[in-house]
């Protein structure tokens, strides 16, 4: 038996508890001194290999002990095995770690699977799955559900895609899908495209809730016919319903409305900037929901 007689490199806290009873070496050197029972709690892998009859020192010349407690080298890097291993601990002793890494999303989860940590995959999810990230990066939170196989994460992501192009731009993690599951995307948003763009066909759900043919004079008289509140709204539709055919979501409608909303409050008439913002804004409430109405049955063909 060997005692290592270098200076240990150990992890942050709570990974360097002086009670712990073994200790996990990442594959960059770092030692965690980590307890047995919530590895254990946590997976039937760790269980497993805490369970197995120690060998004799004669038999075992070879394992390393430090600070009189047996190391075990693990494959992982010292990042992914922090998070592994938060992940194990009760709340009241670490945090969850939030991963904002996809590549050490991959590492994670790949851990996981590794020793059957089978809770982490859900907790993963937990926090990565969630408005924030899934808006700047819906491709990305897209592949790496295709790539384990997460049903309802894939549904969600997909429906965020929709704010990216129909053709939408390489990214890193589009080697994690395959070509049937980028079919499928594909296929889901053009499907979105074609329902929000059919509303142009029957513009009758504005007119309830929104007044379109309410005309009134600009100031002093000016291009009357281009000023009026009628003519902003339906500008405001046209050029919105060419956008929803490449991004059928609603944040093509917000970035729209607030596009024209600005347009209108660079002109020199008072009146066109005192009425017509609160009835595009108005006009893209409705919109907004009618989109939404009309994208809800459509379903992401893709089954693992």
């Amino acid at each position: 038996m060997s005692n290592s007689q270098d200076s240990p490199t150990f992890a942050l806290p709570p990974f360097d508890h002086v009670k712990a009873d073994v200790i996990l070496r990442s594959s960059d050197g770092v030692d965690f001194r980590v307890f047995r029972l919530f590895l254990s709690l946590a997976s039937p892998f760790f269980e497993t290999l805490f369970d197995l009859p120690q060998p004799s020192e004669a038999a075992n010349a070879d394992m390393e002990i430090k600070d009189g407690l047996p190391v075990i080298p693990v494959s992982e890097g010292s990042k992914t095995l922090d998070s592994l291993v938060r992940f194990c601990y009760p709340c009241t002793l670490a945090e969850d770690p939030v991963i904002e890494d996809f590549r050490e999303i991959i590492s994670v989860l790949d851990a996981a699977k590794k020793y059957s940590l089978d809770v982490i995959q859900s907790a993963v999810c937990k926090s990565l799955f969630i408005p924030k990230i899934l808006e700047v990066n819906p491709l990305r939170c897209f592949a790496i559900a295709c790539r384990d196989r997460m049903q309802d994460e894939c549904t969600l992501a997909a429906k965020y895609t929709l704010r990216e192009p129909l053709i939408p731009e390489w990214f890193e993690e589009i080697e994690l899908i395959t070509s049937a599951e980028l079919l499928s995307l594909l296929t889901y948003h053009q499907e979105c495209s074609k329902a929000v763009v059919a509303l142009k066909d029957d513009l009758s759900w504005v007119f309830p809730d929104v007044n379109l043919d309410h005309d009134y004079p600009c100031e002093g008289g000016r291009r009357r016919t281009t000023s009026n509140r009628g003519d902003w709204c339906r500008g405001f539709i046209d050029s919105t319903f060419v956008d929803l055919l490449d991004r059928p979501c609603a944040e093509t409608i917000r970035t729209n409305v607030e596009k024209a909303i600005q347009t209108v409050q660079q002109r020199q008439c008072t009146v066109c900037r005192q009425v017509v913002p609160s009835c595009l804004r108005e006009l893209a409430t409705v919109f907004t929901n009618k989109l939404e109405e009309a994208i809800a049955p459509i379903t992401l063909n893709l089954k693992f």
